[in-house]
Order: structure tokens, then sequence, then C-alpha cells
């Protein structure tokens, strides 16, 4: 799996896997725990993320809730990675749990599908832009707005490690037009996403009012993160929290959504055009 190690985010991704077989399987904490010789307790914090299982802890309840051979080889194999350490460690103190996780995640994913109408995606941004951004907001106290927003860049890096993320944004016109920072912060932000979109790794798109109506009409923003060994998550933020979509159908949904946002908004190059010509008004 591609991305930075994070033990909390991996605990979490084996934990939801794990409860979604139990559940499809129709079975109980407690037959799980007898079949693979445990307490119920300790598979109850497998599946919220709480303890490391062994590998053949995760075989052995894998097999139990028949789940097929390919599936136990492609989690048993994410345990590999247990001892790695967090690369959020510095930033632990001012990020909030779920924002941690969230970006522990990303760390671990192999692509990102992420629908911002109102705000430039943090992936995206410049230093300067995220300063006047987090300034501005009073969800991050002012003597943690530096260290904020130098977890923001190293989590940009994530577009230009070795292993990148696969990042595919569709923007809301409204959100490239937002007066954050001076003209010239917003003139190098502009810069900074034709940059990007020559990355083999990054793609954007420009959703504007005249591309008609589109399936997240309703929605507001949201990711999808997809991983090589485990299974896609959805992630919505709202103001003091964010919701994680784990179950295959709803995740599906939030899916299709992404596919019919790609088909409305301006395609790549047009996308850039239009930046460019935002530039012009700048």
């Amino acid at each position: 799996m591609a991305g930075r190690g994070d033990p909390s985010a991996l605990r979490w991704l084996i934990g939801v896997e794990l409860a979604g077989y139990r559940k499809r399987a129709g079975q109980t904490l407690a037959a799980a725990a007898k079949a693979i010789g445990c307490s119920t307790s300790l598979v109850g914090h497998f599946e919220k993320g709480m303890y490391f299982p062994q590998p053949e802890q995760i075989a052995g309840l894998l097999e139990f809730y028949g789940a097929p051979a390919w599936d136990v080889e492609r989690l048993t194999s994410l345990c590999g990675r247990a001892d790695q350490r967090s690369w959020l460690a510095p930033w632990i103190d001012v990020i909030p749990d779920w924002l941690s996780t969230f970006v522990g995640l990303e760390g671990l994913a192999e692509s990102e599908f992420a629908y911002q109408p109102m705000a430039l995606p943090g992936l995206m941004q410049t230093e300067e832009y995220a300063q006047a951004l987090t300034s501005a907001t009073g969800f991050v106290r002012q003597n943690h707005n530096e260290r904020f927003v130098s977890f923001r860049l190293a989590r940009a890096q994530r577009l230009v490690d070795s292993e990148p993320l696969w990042l595919h944004a569709v923007i809301g016109e409204s959100a490239l037009r937002l007066a954050v920072g001076t003209p010239e912060v917003r003139m190098n932000q502009y810069r900074r996403l034709i940059e990007l979109a020559e990355r083999e790794n990054v793609k954007f798109q420009v959703l504007l009012p005249a591309c008609g109506p589109h399936d997240a009409g309703g929605t507001g923003e949201f990711v999808v993160l997809s991983f090589a060994e485990a299974r896609p998550v959805a992630y919505v933020e709202h103001l003091d929290g964010a919701i994680y979509v784990q179950d295959p159908d709803d995740v599906r949904t939030y899916t299709l959504v992404s596919e019919n946002l790609q088909r409305v908004a301006l395609e790549p190059a047009d996308s850039v055009d239009f930046v460019k010509a935002l530039m012009s008004e700048t």
C-alpha cells in the first residue's frame, strides 16, 4: 500500500473491514470470539481499531465469516505495517482526532476523489494561501496557526512522494473566487493549481453554475479514499467533526455522485484555462 505509515489509521481500517465481514455473515461478537479462542471484548476492540489483531486472528475471523481466500490474504498483509511510526506525531496536539484519522487514512490511500464547492482542497494549497485561510477562521488557536500550516504543507507532500497519491478534485467556482489573502496570494495559488495539473497524478475540474444541475446539489463537500488492500471509504466533514462512510453500498453512492460530477464539470484542460482566465482578472 502506497503512502505514509500511521498505525491508528491502519487499525481503524482493519477494524472496519472485520466488522463489515462479521455483519454480512450474520455473526455475533461472541460467536466470532469463540471461533478464534479469545474474549468478546477483544474482538470488539479489534473492530473499533483499538488494538491490532495478529495475522492469524484476522485469518481465523475471516475464515469463520466465510470470506474468500484473496480477502484473507489482502487483510493479513496489512498487519505488516503495524510497527510503523505515525508521520502525524509532530502535529498530534494541534489537529482534532477526527481529522488525524482522515489524514492518516489519506496517507495510506492510493487515490482520492475530492469535491470542494466552497474552498480549495488542502492538498492543493500554497503556504501563503493556507496561512491566510487558517488565520481567517476561528477553528485554530492563534498560537497554533503556524504549526497547523506546517501540518497542511506536510500533508500536501503526499502529492509529490515517490509513490504519490492520485488526486482528482472537482472544485466549485466559488472556491476559486474566494477572497483569501492578497491578490498576490491568490495569484500564486492559481499558479500552483496549474503546476499541479501538469503532474500525472493530479487532475482537477472546475464546476460552474453554467454546467447545470448535478447529483451533489444537496451533499456539500465529500471525499472518497481508495486503497490497494482495503475497501474504499467516504468522508464527510462538518463544523466540529466528520462522518466516515464505511458500508459498501453507501460508499458506492458517493462514488456514483463523484462520477456524475466528473461528467458535468468542465474538462481538465478547460478547467486550467478557466484558472488562467481568473489570473487575468486578479
